[in-house]
């Protein structure tokens, strides 16, 4: 199936490993042509190289900043038009900030939290819909987790972000929607990539312990790759996806129930 995708551009937060990774991948091979951050700017400028010798040098564009602030989110969406024209679509791809289990969380850590998971998705959104709403089409699209669908034991401020997310998809979407702008969700469930936390798990000590969980709690019986997160995304944010709007789609392998 042809995406339309083909020349149009994209902003992807997070964008030099494992989900991130794996939405520009799919973008670019669907011909969309993709603006690139992430805090590391050794490792960004690995990937830019390399995707550069595959898809072209004018497909990819990068720079490094943190996400979290809104001046450098600002920055990096102006200089991604400058360099490659109007934004179709931009993607919220945001980190972990570790928490401890339970309730003794202190409000340092909290309020970490919520900025890295929810708060710099938002700031991103709301920077990318000033660009979208007055033409008339784009798409934003946050990556949220089943984590934020259910009370699956995650650490705190992880799970109530990212339910924070689901909400935020729904709220801005009915905003941006008189503007012909939509704005989705993925949620990812168990995904596997190098130096990723599953990865950690399942080699670990505890490694058989973790493989018979996912055995019992995932119909498909086995993690999910970056390029499935990859497929779904570049879906939601191609015009063939152009009815849908404010959904938030689990893509776990069946776990969610």
């Amino acid at each position: 199936m042809d995406l339309h995708l083909k020349s149009k551009v994209v902003f992807v937060a997070g964008g030099s490993r494992g989900i991130g990774l794996g939405i520009v991948e799919a973008l670019l091979g669907e011909g969309a042509r993709v603006a690139m951050t992430a805090r590391g700017a050794d490792a960004l400028e690995a990937q830019r190289v390399r995707l550069a010798e595959q898809y072209g040098a004018d497909s990819i564009w990068t720079t490094p900043g943190d996400m979290r602030d809104a001046a450098v989110i600002d920055y990096a969406l102006s200089a991604a038009e400058t360099a490659m024209g109007p934004i179709w679509g931009a993607v919220a791809n945001v980190g972990l900030h570790p928490c401890p289990p339970g309730f003794e969380i202190d409000d340092e850590t909290w309020r970490g939290g919520m900025d890295q998971n929810l708060d710099s998705a938002f700031r991103l959104a709301r920077s990318a819909l000033r660009r979208m709403t007055p033409r008339s089409e784009g798409a934003v699209l946050f990556i949220s987790s089943i984590a934020g669908l259910g009370a699956l034991g995650t650490p705190l401020t992880y799970g109530v972000a990212k339910a924070g997310m689901n909400h935020l998809t729904k709220e801005l979407a009915r905003v941006a929607g008189s503007s012909g702008v939509r704005v989705n969700a993925v949620a990812p469930g168990n995904i596997i990539f190098p130096g990723g936390d599953w990865e950690a798990r399942s080699t670990g000590p505890r490694g058989d312990n973790w493989k018979r969980w996912i055995d019992r709690e995932v119909p498909l019986k086995r993690f999910g790759r970056p390029e499935e997160i990859g497929a779904m995304a570049a879906m939601l944010l191609s015009p063939v996806s152009s009815f849908v709007t404010g959904a938030i789609v689990p893509v776990d392998g069946g776990q969610t129930r």
